[in-house]
This record gives C-alpha cells, structure tokens and sequence, in this order.
C-alpha cells in the first residue's frame, strides 16, 4: 500500500510538471524522492490553528536530525486545506510549505495540494504512522485517526478526543501526558519534546527492527 501510495504521488507531481510548469522544488516538495521503504508518517486535515500543524517543525534542526540518520530515514507527508475565510490557517499552510521546500531535508517533508478523498485514501492506507497535535481540549473527536486505524496504520497522537479513550498503550504512541498547562507556549514545547523523543527512542527502533521479534516487547508494543 505504500508503493502505491508513493506511485500515485509521483503520478501527481508528474502531472503537474507536465499541465502547469511548476518549479523543480515544487516537484520534489510533490514528494517525488520518497522512498516507499522507509518509515513514512502522515499528517492531513483541515488547516485549523488549535490542529498545529507545525508542532514538529518547532526544531527544525532537531527534526532534521532526526529524519536524516543514515539507513534509518524517516518521511512527513503534509496533506490539508484551510477553510477560505481562515487567515491564520492559510498562514499555517504557508509556514509549514515554506520548510517542506527546503533543500535540507532531502525530500523527506512533502506537502501535497488540493486534498480530497481520493487522496486521502491513499494516504490513509499507504503510511505506517499517523500523527495527530491538536491542542488540548480542542479535538472534537478525530475521525482521521479512526479511519487510519480501520486501515492498520498505528496512531501517534496527543490525548484528545478519541485517541482519549481509544489509546490503551499497546496500540500506538501518546504525546504528552494528557496535563494541560495554562502558557500555550509552554505546553507546545512539553508536547513536541514528548514528539520527538517518542519518534526518536521508540517509533523509529520500531520501524527498524521488525527483523526481532523481542525488540517489539522491549519498546513496549506487541507484534
């Protein structure tokens, strides 16, 4: 399913290039350099600000750091739009389209336009991880991460909304304590400290050691 995933994102950055002559960094930001084995992790919904899209690229160089470790790449796929009376979301956009063409990581962030459900049926069953950061107590329900689920992709997610109730620590990955701090700034920095460390020291020794059957109880996950 990640292949095709994958193939149909290079089939759409093909089909750009080919209709509308958009720049080369707007082909490679397309997604046409991702590697349909390495772990790849999705991000799409609609571009709400309390969603924060950008939580993850708060350290930028950190993040670098982390998906660019030799033999163990990690892949961020970006897919949304914003409501088009939402200015902050469009902003959010922006921001987040503006480190995704970025020379520095390799290809490995990717933004994918005009979002709908064909292409959300690709992402939903095509990537291994599936990230969610609204701000607490803002997540209504969720219902992205349910049908990641329903497609077997492991949801990585802050304790909000269904993932609240439906996350039993066998099943994916929490972000944060479910503690709400009243400073925002705060909180965004308690929230993608748990984010990277998680994603450093669990979800990507995960990935890469599907060859021992023991390493999955020693990170805490059942095969």
């Amino acid at each position: 399913m990640k292949r095709k995933l994958v193939a149909y994102m290079r089939e759409r950055a093909r089909f750009q290039w080919e209709a509308d002559g958009v720049h080369p960094v707007q082909v490679i930001a397309a997604g046409v350099l991702l590697d349909p084995y390495a772990l790849t992790i999705g991000f799409a919904r609609r571009f709400a600000t309390y969603k924060r899209a950008n939580l993850i690229l708060r350290d930028t160089n950190r993040l670098l750091d982390i998906i660019n470790r030799p033999n163990l790449p990690v892949q961020i796929i970006f897919a949304g739009k914003a409501h088009p009376a939402d200015e902050p979301g469009k902003l959010l956009i922006q921001e987040v389209y503006r480190v995704v063409k970025k020379a520095d990581n390799g290809g490995r962030l990717v933004f994918l336009e005009d979002y709908d459900m064909n292409l959300a049926r690709y992402l939903l069953q095509g990537v291994d991880v599936w990230l969610n950061t609204p701000r607490r107590p803002y997540e209504a329900s969720g219902t992205s991460g349910m049908k990641a689920a329903m497609n077997g992709v492991l949801n990585f997610s802050v304790l909000d909304g269904w993932w609240r109730e439906g996350y039993n620590g066998l099943n994916g990955w929490a972000i944060g304590d479910g503690e709400v701090l009243d400073n925002p700034d705060e909180q965004d920095q308690s929230d993608v400290e748990s984010l990277y460390d998680i994603l450093e020291h669990q979800i990507i020794p995960l990935y890469y050691r599907n060859d021992h059957p023991m390493d999955y109880q020693e990170i805490g996950l059942r095969r």
